[in-house]
């Protein structure tokens, strides 16, 4: 797919005309839930300067920090932070199913995606962690110019049908948060989530969908056709498809979950007409649990 010089100037002042509002609204969902979140560093090996705590039983002589010992009567350990634990890794369906909304005065998928990637991003960011994105686009690192570069890229839309996630530049021992609706084929959610076991990385996988695509209320003659377009079926009994809709949708619920459970992952769901702060405050806690489900 071809694009003018026009069609390009065109596309990127409209994704940066959706920055500031999208900006001010993370900001405002993550200062809501800041108040009762706390930050997760810790000691451990790195090379950024964490803290100093005196010198206990135990500690070797080497671990002494001289300077900072000779200003008092006491002998103090210079500790660094813990930089592995603490990337987290974030990828967002920007797939073209991502963009619907059964009603107007919902959200669509894709909106709120963005909107609790973006304030999860601000609470870690704040928080002390390293955050970024799959893939190589933008590796994790701190600081409030960061949440820039991830409000920019997360604003990208992909024109495929379903976007497969990106599983690429997973750094071992990372956190993750997969958001999606997991319409599309689920063999390559099962690759990223294996390899990304593989490397010890472990997270969150946020099946998010429109209250219509969870109750199907359809009956009689409806057309149903995909966002891009490329897919359309025709029906005069809507109805008489729901039961094997619904059961089909149970199947990859059951599916997604299994696949957690496999590889040390979390499975969460959200619907586009609920809370996007208890949302927010679920996916919070959710990096810190070990296993379990959660809807």
């Amino acid at each position: 797919m071809t694009h003018s010089p026009l069609s390009l100037r065109a596309d990127a002042e409209g994704e940066a005309a959706r920055l500031p509002a999208l900006l001010a609204r993370a900001e405002h969902l993550a200062g809501a839930v800041l108040p009762g979140a706390h930050g997760r560093r810790r000691s451990g090996s790195g090379d950024d300067f964490w803290q100093y705590r005196p010198a206990q039983m135990g500690d070797s002589r080497r671990m002494i920090d001289h300077r900072r010992s000779a200003r008092g009567d006491h002998e103090f350990v210079r500790e660094r932070e813990w930089q592995i634990a603490q990337s987290v890794m974030l990828w967002v369906d920007q797939g073209a199913s991502m963009r619907f909304a059964s009603d107007k005065g919902l959200p669509d998928k894709a909106d709120r995606a963005r909107l609790l990637g973006l304030a999860l991003s601000i609470l870690l960011l704040r928080g002390g962690e390293r955050v970024g994105l799959t893939g190589t686009a933008l590796p994790p690192r701190r600081g409030n110019p960061q949440i820039l570069r991830l409000a920019e890229l997360l604003c990208r839309e992909d024109d495929r049908e379903y976007a497969p996630p990106e599983h690429r530049g997973m750094i071992p021992h990372a956190r993750a948060i997969f958001i999606s609706d997991f319409m599309g084929d689920l063999d390559p959610v099962r690759t990223a989530l294996t390899k990304a076991a593989d490397r010890g990385v472990r997270g969150v996988l946020y099946h998010l969908l429109d209250p219509a695509e969870e109750a199907f209320p359809f009956a009689g003659r409806t057309i149903f056709e995909s966002v891009s377009g490329t897919l359309r079926h025709e029906t005069l009994k809507a109805n008489d498809l729901r039961d094997r809709y619904l059961d089909r949708l149970a199947a990859r619920k059951d599916a997604l979950q299994q696949l957690c459970a496999l590889t040390g992952w979390r499975y969460g769901l959200h619907h586009t007409d609920a809370s996007a702060q208890s949302a927010l405050l679920w996916l919070f806690g959710a990096l810190d649990a070990r296993q379990g489900s959660a809807a």
